[in-house]
């Protein structure tokens, strides 16, 4: 019986881990097809004799982003969306541009852990764990510093210099996905009752709006 019962403790933990990731291919490649007559969780497969070389290159990471807005950064994302042949691959990546004191704010990605490294530049990071502990692992990375953020977890980076910073990211996901915290509480469509946000927040229905009408 114990053998048993360590026998079916090993298999759940192979089961967690094989749907910890975005699915794996079966085939050298599965090129996105982006016009799909059946919606799978993904896309389908575009025809073999049909891809090319294309369908596996972007070019464009080499160009600053606009950082002339309220955050004062910029995100070009590199994921299916961008380069087909990532369809299956489980891999994506984002070049992140920080005007001087530009922040890249708190967000989650919901299908992909994130590996992010300064190219230029210094930043202060940090991700927030799961209730009830909260706690923040923070850090200040210089260039060529490295620092991880879990899968779901909030997380940011701040330029806290006088320098522009560039960071290059990758993602366990070929659709990561992004949920801004600020962004999705006070400027959902249609908005979250501000009787429900004021009780939340500990804060009055007039802060509320104030607040949602940035968004």
């Amino acid at each position: 019986m114990a053998s048993q019962s360590f026998l079916l403790a090993i298999l759940a933990l192979t089961v967690a881990h094989a749907i910890a990731s975005d699915p794996s291919q079966l085939q050298d490649f599965c090129v996105a097809e982006k016009m799909p007559q059946v919606l799978v969780n993904g896309f389908a497969c575009k025809d073999p004799k049909a891809v090319v070389a294309e369908d596996f290159f972007f070019s464009g990471l080499h160009m600053a982003g606009n950082t002339s807005n309220k955050q004062g950064s910029a995100v070009t994302a590199v994921n299916v969306a961008q380069i087909a042949g990532l369809n299956t691959m489980g891999i994506s990546l984002a070049r992140i541009d920080y005007a001087p004191y530009g922040l890249n704010p708190p967000h989650i990605h919901p299908r992909g852990t994130e590996i992010l490294t300064v190219l230029e530049g210094c930043l202060y990071v940090g991700f927030v764990t799961s209730n009830p502990e909260n706690k923040l692992f923070s850090k200040v990375l210089n260039k060529g510093d490295v620092f991880v953020f879990p899968q779901g977890l909030i997380h940011f980076q701040f330029n806290y210099g006088t320098n522009k910073a560039v960071a290059l990211a990758a993602l366990s996901s070929q659709n990561p996905g992004v949920i801004t915290v600020a962004n999705a509480v006070f400027g959902s469509e249609p908005s979250i009752s501000d009787d429900v946000l004021a009780k939340a927040f500990q804060v009055d229905k007039n802060t509320i709006d104030r607040i949602q009408a940035q968004f």
